[in-house]
């Protein structure tokens, strides 16, 4: 029988499984799309990321980042990552570097849908596998946690998220943060002549109508666009449990708060091995403790952010604020590296 079913072949349940692989056990994932896959996102890992990858084997090529800017018209504010820099990095190579080293280490990568789950004591079924544990790691809507009545409640605040690429030379070593009164524009550094650039807000609008509220970083990017707007949305989303007998959720489909710190990989990355050693160490009940302990800094900084950027007077107030308490800001930026 299989040890560990994955469904879900993006960042977190391929963490799983090769975290899975390296403790032995015999891992399988599920997925319907092939390598490799692309997504919204801003694309830059946060230093804990980026020792999470090299903790699997993973090394990734990259635009080195430095830290974190908060921009807002002429006025800006920065703070560093201490001791270990971040990465910008392609959605796309990601993908590719963490394919090639599950396959490496015997991960079963096969073509479809998990779904139509049934449990007993011992083991879990579904979408024709069988196995002694399932991993649900299928994204922000996750199916997985509909089906197993995990979804929680809606809410009125609803967030969207559009990236495009622009060929232009990185002009910093920071993941710039944009803010306005309709949202905010992330710009990572990817590498020799890309960065990538997220636009989110409460507003469902066209990528180029949400990229006007930034004349000055729309106007640096005319016509040097590198390739398609990718959105994802609505952000929130929200999971009554992280464990449903031998299922354990993990990435996005265990919750998903905002992309306004933009942790979504390194908390991918930690919230996989988290589920993995629980089941390797024979305690599963485990595991919805330390996804909470593991989320909960980035959870309480996300929802505050959140609640200024609500309202459009408060939100012009970040950047000023970030730059008038440097040592506040710093610390709030440590705290998520």
């Amino acid at each position: 029988m299989i040890d560990l079913l994955v469904a879900g072949g993006g960042p977190a349940g391929l963490a799983a499984a090769i975290r899975a692989a390296g403790l032995g056990m015999e891992a399988v994932v599920v997925e319907p799309r092939s390598a490799p896959i692309d997504k919204a996102c801003g694309e830059g890992i946060m230093p804990s990321g980026v020792a999470a990858l090299r903790a699997l084997g993973i090394e990734v090529s990259g635009h080195p980042l430095r830290g974190i800017r908060y921009v807002e018209g002429a006025r800006s504010a920065q703070a560093v990552f201490r001791g270990r820099q971040g990465l910008g990095v392609r959605r796309t190579e990601l993908h590719t570097a963490l394919h090639e080293r599950a396959l490496e280490l015997g991960v079963r990568i096969v073509p479809g849908k998990v779904a139509g789950v049934r449990q007993s004591h011992d083991r879990v079924a579904a979408g024709g596998l069988t196995a002694r544990w399932l991993i649900a790691a299928d994204g922000l809507h996750s199916p997985l946690r509909r089906e197993l009545g995990l979804d929680g409640p809606g809410t009125a605040v609803r967030r969207y998220g559009q990236r495009r690429h622009y060929r232009i030379g990185p002009w910093t070593e920071f993941v710039e943060v944009h803010w306005s009164r309709q949202g905010e524009a992330y710009v990572t550094p990817l590498g020799e002549g890309l960065v990538g650039v997220a636009v989110l807000s409460r507003e469902r609008l066209p990528y180029e109508k949400h990229l006007a509220a930034f004349p000055r970083l729309a106007a640096s990017l005319l016509g040097r666009d590198a390739g398609p707007v990718r959105g994802a949305g609505p952000l929130r989303q929200r999971a009554r449990a992280r464990r449903a007998g031998r299922v354990l959720l993990v990435g996005d489909a265990a919750g998903y708060v905002d992309a306004l710190t933009g942790e979504g990989v390194a908390l991918a990355l930690a919230t996989a091995a988290a589920a993995v050693d629980a089941l390797a160490s024979g305690r599963p009940q485990d595991y919805p403790g330390r996804w909470a302990k593991l989320t909960r800094r980035h959870r309480l900084l996300t929802e505050g952010l959140l609640a200024v950027a609500r309202h459009p007077a408060a939100a012009q107030l970040i950047v000023p604020a970030a730059s008038r308490a440097p040592a506040v800001f710093g610390a709030a930026v440590h705290a998520l590296q």
